[in-house]
């Protein structure tokens, strides 16, 4: 389950993708340097009365990249449409045979190579779509079995991972890009996100019914651990990289939950509900998390929640194997993404055409918005003038709401028809053996009463 708007970040290659269509480019600026993390930036400090993404001082001007053109420079982004994708003769016809439902092409995941090689993506069309980066050019069109909700590649780049709907997941060859997939694992449920170990021993898998589950690589049927202790489905997961041992997740349960995976221990549990305030309109909303980031030069983690407007900040204690509670930034506008980039900082994407990045940056340990950035400017210039792309997925909510369990309860109902028997029986007594009503006794008919 993924947002129709998102936001990949791999080095300096940043895309942002909305709809059937995705944007490509650098955010080094234009003199091929990029700006230090500063000691102090000037920009106000965060505050709930003053939300981040207001409309910026100066007017950013349009830009009208050209389309389907390779990122030789700076300032020409690489743009993509899914819909305009390679036809082929088997494209009615899914890797089973069956016919393939035609979908929307929109795109539903993506995701960067370790080395930002290689860009992937998968639509609604059941589509896999792989990219080669340097310069941007479209490897291969191949088909999926069913709709995906997540992808990844392995640590090596040999291949491309690929979690469905159905609990099942397929792996692609990277090198052969016109391979097949083969199935490598499977749930019984759902299937909402997948991640590797950065030495590509273990292959994670988190699911609708509360679990996650690592199976070897080598033999994806042998099951080393389960991390179990989450209340409702498993929306993200995350292996730390600089802590290859560790692993993040959150849930619709509303908890950021820390684990050593091999052995399924839980070192450490966040309850979202317990950081928000009651004058907060979602504070009684329920919302899973939609996306996990790390930060190796702070230790930081960003976690974004579904259909709310603020992102929470921790500090991950690896040493003490616990995660702390640091800042909350409050927008004006949706958030839709949000990506860390080394030396920069946090890229926020919100739904607003004046202002559709924010990059946030620590200064004396809070986390504050950059106002001025030559890196911000030129990014936002390229959404601006590719607007049409996010603005048709402004309105549209594709979160984890209908994920979460519904609960029946037909007692109350089962008692009241039968009560509503007891009182027929009661008005119109059964026959006796003459033919005639047989008259209750008074204890009779308080014991029927009772039963």
């Amino acid at each position: 389950m993924a947002s129709c708007a998102g936001l990949a970040l791999c080095g300096q290659a940043l895309v942002v993708r909305g709809g059937s269509r995705f944007l490509a480019t650098s955010t080094a600026s234009r003199c091929g340097s990029r700006s230090p993390v500063p000691g102090s930036v000037g920009a106000s400090a965060f505050s709930r009365t003053r939300p981040l993404g207001s409309k910026p001082e100066t007017q950013l001007s349009s830009f009208s990249p050209k389309t389907h053109s390779n990122l030789r420079d700076d300032d020409v982004p690489f743009t993509y449409d899914c819909s305009t994708a390679e036809k082929k003769s088997q494209e009615n016809k899914g890797e089973d045979g069956q016919p393939v439902e035609k979908g929307s092409d929109t795109i539903l995941a993506s995701a960067f190579s370790k080395s930002g090689s290689y860009f992937a993506l998968t639509d609604d069309s059941k589509r896999l779509i792989l990219f080669r980066t340097k310069p941007w050019q479209c490897l291969s069109v191949r088909t999926v079995v069913r709709r995906c909700t997540a992808l990844t590649f392995t640590a090596s780049e040999e291949k491309l991972l690929v979690a469905d709907k159905s609990g099942d997941v397929y792996s692609f060859s990277v090198s052969d890009p016109q391979g097949c997939g083969k199935l490598e694992l499977g749930h019984l449920s759902m299937l909402l996100d997948v991640a590797v170990s950065p030495d590509d021993r273990y292959v994670l898998t988190a699911d609708r019914d509360e679990k996650i589950r690592v199976s070897w690589a080598a033999a994806p049927h042998s099951i080393e651990s389960f991390c179990l202790g989450h209340a409702e489905f498993v929306s993200r997961i995350l292996v730390v990289p600089d802590h290859p041992e560790l692993l993040l997740s959150s849930s619709g349960d509303r908890t950021l939950r820390l684990w050593e995976y091999r052995s399924g221990r839980e070192l450490h549990c966040c309850p979202l509900t317990s950081l928000r305030e009651p004058a907060e309109p979602w504070g009684d909303k329920r919302s899973a998390a939609s996306r996990i980031a790390y930060w190796g030069q702070e230790s930081c983690v960003a976690l974004l929640c579904d259909s709310i407007p603020v992102v929470y900040i921790f500090q991950l204690d690896a040493r003490r194997q616990q995660l702390a509670y640091r800042q909350q930034l409050a927008f004006q506008h949706r958030v839709w993404d949000v990506a860390f980039e080394e030396g920069q900082g946090l890229w926020v994407l919100q739904d607003c055409r004046e202002a559709p990045l924010v990059l946030c940056r620590p200064v004396d340990g809070r986390w504050q918005a950059v106002p001025e950035n030559t890196a911000l400017k030129k990014v936002s210039a390229h959404l601006q003038g590719n607007w049409a792309m996010l603005e048709g997925v402004a309105g549209v909510d594709a979160g984890f709401s209908g994920l979460y369990k519904a609960t029946f309860d037909n007692v109350a109902a089962y008692l009241r028809k039968k009560e509503e028997r007891l009182q027929k029986r009661r008005q119109n007594p059964p026959p006796g053996p003459n033919g005639q009503a047989k008259k209750m006794k008074p204890e009779e008919a308080s014991l029927r009463c009772s039963s």
